[in-house]
């Protein structure tokens, strides 16, 4: 599942990033990494963007930069 599957509120753990290597050292700079526990807070109609809290850093996300993100709860 990826971060899109998520219901706003709800926390997971991050298991895998499939992005391009650029994307992934932009996302790993915000400290989205393995293991790291990620929670959905909010988004925007269409789910077009997503605001997610990893660790205490609120970070909003485009659709497809969010799709990238494999989670498990």
């Amino acid at each position: 599942m990826n971060l899109l599957d998520l219901k706003v509120g709800e926390s997971a753990t991050i298991k895998k990033i499939h992005a391009s290597p650029d994307l992934k050292r932009r996302l790993i700079s915000f400290g989205i990494i393995k293991g790291a526990a990620i929670e959905l807070l909010a988004t925007a109609p269409a789910k077009s963007t997503v605001e997610v809290r990893v660790g205490k850093m609120t970070i909003a996300l485009r659709k497809a930069e969010a799709a990238t993100i494999e989670v498990a709860r």
